[in-house]
């Protein structure tokens, strides 16, 4: 069963994670560069979560918070590639198929941890795998270059594996804050040393700046509410509705942004 404050958390996450891919597209659409933006974001991001872990005293190094470490790898490599692929694909459709990761966490959550699979769950995930279809609109899409599209398939995968580990780290003792601070601990060298390759120097365009602590801010949260639902709830559940953000970004691309709109989308 899943607890109405476990669900509410959730909610709460699936707000601030379809605000912070739109932050994203912005970013994109000013011309700020991945490499530059994921550092600036994992500055921001770090000092963060770490300041809350430590004022909570939840900062508990534990061997499950290696899972942490390892969903940081996999959120770095996602992060990267779907900042790339909204430089030439439309967040509208990029977004809804990112944030369908959840589709393999959720398998991942009944096959390898044994969480129940009843008929609307199953519906559920047939579902989504029907929405990707739909929005790929056959492989003819507007807004969906080849190289867009195989960027934000990477994204998705990496991301699916991602919550998982979460719910692996928090499920073996692991606190939500310990987890988001392990995460971080990865995300944070891989991302300046990308940042520093790109020009050999730490010189952040001042452009990029608002866009990457609203980033990191929104995620920060998205983050710290997502693990602490998952500590009691059931990843095959909360997650996909965390994931649901990307119903407030498409409808924002599309309403906002002057995206193109079908009746596939």
């Amino acid at each position: 069963m899943i607890g109405s404050e476990e669900f509410a958390y959730a909610l709460d996450a699936m707000v601030c994670y379809g605000l912070a891919d739109l932050v994203y597209k912005r970013a994109a659409m000013a011309g700020v560069r991945v490499p530059q933006f994921l550092m600036l974001q994992a500055w921001f991001f770090a000092p963060a979560v770490l300041t809350y872990a430590l004022a909570k005293d939840e900062l508990h190094v534990v061997p499950a918070a290696a899972w942490g470490a390892a969903a940081g790898l996999c959120i770095f490599i996602g992060f990267a590639n779907f900042a790339k692929s909204l430089r030439d694909g439309a967040i509208s459709v990029n977004a809804p198929i990112f944030r369908l990761s959840f589709t393999l966490t959720a398998a991942l959550a009944v096959g390898v941890l044994g969480e129940p699979l009843g008929a609307f769950k199953l519906a559920g995930l047939a579902l989504a795998l029907l929405a990707t279809w739909l929005l790929l609109g056959g492989g003819n899409t507007a807004g969906v270059t080849r190289a867009s599209l195989l960027q934000v398939l990477i994204a998705t995968l990496s991301f699916g594996i991602a919550y998982f580990f979460y719910k692996l780290g928090v499920m073996h003792g692991a606190l939500p804050a310990t987890m988001v601070v392990s995460q971080a601990a990865v995300f944070f060298p891989l991302a300046t040393a990308w940042g520093w390759l790109e020009k050999r120097a730490f010189d952040p365009p001042p452009e990029a700046w608002p866009y990457a602590a609203g980033a990191a801010l929104l995620l920060a949260i998205a983050f710290m509410l997502l693990a602490t639902a998952l500590v009691h709830g059931q990843a095959s559940v909360l997650v996909p509705v965390a994931q649901m953000g990307f119903v407030i970004t498409a409808a924002a691309g599309i309403f906002l942004l002057g995206e193109a709109s079908s009746a596939r989308k």
